[in-house]
């Protein structure tokens, strides 16, 4: 039984992308947490505490079926936290950071436990979904992937360079499985970071530009998220402390989206 509501200690964790960034700092404070079972997929293995890896490339659909079918239950928290950035082609963005997740999640939820909860690692930047939330709920719900490769280059308007739009994919997908997930009595949220200091950065400076990643970080009083200011919010959705909130988009974003919605930011920086 747990001692407290944030314990970690005798559950098993699956954790995508914990290389470096924020799942590398999810890893430690899992330790910090309870040190539990914790399997890995990613790319390339973690040099941080786990119990074991699978090499996986969540952008290849082959490769994370293989990964659900390596992965034994039962399960306790998900956390799909592997991304990439607008450096490579739309296709590759819109695989890894939304159809591998939702292969992943949906290929797993079998395995987890009731009181389970999954926790996606969506982005500030996907928070443009109500301007255009059918056309969204269209993307998520096409299955095959070529299918869907051609439907995102038929609205190039709205999916651009594919980061923004594949993380409003992750968006509005958790809320939606929300109540499948719930149904099998697991609990399915997200973060949505501002720019966070990681090895990622440089890319993310390259495809939104540096002017706008340092406007972004200016309006929310100069200082930049650390991977661990993330992994702590991940570590809170994941554990028994959330176990009343469901279907949340939590900004983890210093109060920039307070202070848009309430008209408090000065665009005339970005002019």
């Amino acid at each position: 039984m747990s001692s407290h509501p944030f314990d970690y200690s005798d559950k098993h964790v699956v954790i995508t992308g914990a290389y470096s960034g924020v799942g590398a700092a999810l890893l430690d404070i899992l330790v910090e947490l309870g040190q539990p079972e914790v399997t890995v997929l990613d790319l390339n293995q973690p040099e941080g505490p786990c119990t074991r890896f699978i090499e996986t490339n969540m952008g290849k659909a082959a490769s994370v079926a293989e990964a659900i079918d390596a992965i034994e239950g039962p399960i306790d928290v998900l956390f799909n936290n592997a991304g990439i950035a607008a450096t490579h082609p739309v296709e590759d963005v819109m695989a890894v950071n939304w159809l591998g997740l939702r292969q992943l999640s949906e290929g797993l939820l079998p395995k987890i436990r009731k009181g389970g909860t999954i926790a996606n690692t969506a982005s500030i930047a996907g928070g443009q979904w109500p301007a255009h939330l059918q056309e969204v709920l269209e993307c998520i719900s096409i299955e095959d992937r070529e299918e869907l490769f051609g439907w995102c280059g038929q609205h190039s308007e709205i999916v651009g360079d594919g980061y923004g739009f594949s993380k409003e994919c992750v968006q509005v997908y958790t809320m939606k499985s929300a109540k499948d997930t719930l149904a099998r009595e697991v609990r399915t949220n997200s973060v949505c970071p501002a720019p966070i200091d990681t090895p990622l950065l440089p890319d993310f400076t390259k495809t939104m530009t540096e002017k706008t990643i340092g406007w972004t970080i200016d309006q929310i009083g100069g200082t930049i998220a650390t991977p661990r200011d993330i992994a702590m919010a991940l570590s809170f959705l994941g554990s028994d402390a959330s176990r009343y909130v469901n279907g949340v988009n939590l900004n983890v974003d210093m109060g920039f989206n307070a202070f848009m919605t309430t008209g408090q930011i000065d665009f005339s920086a970005l002019a």
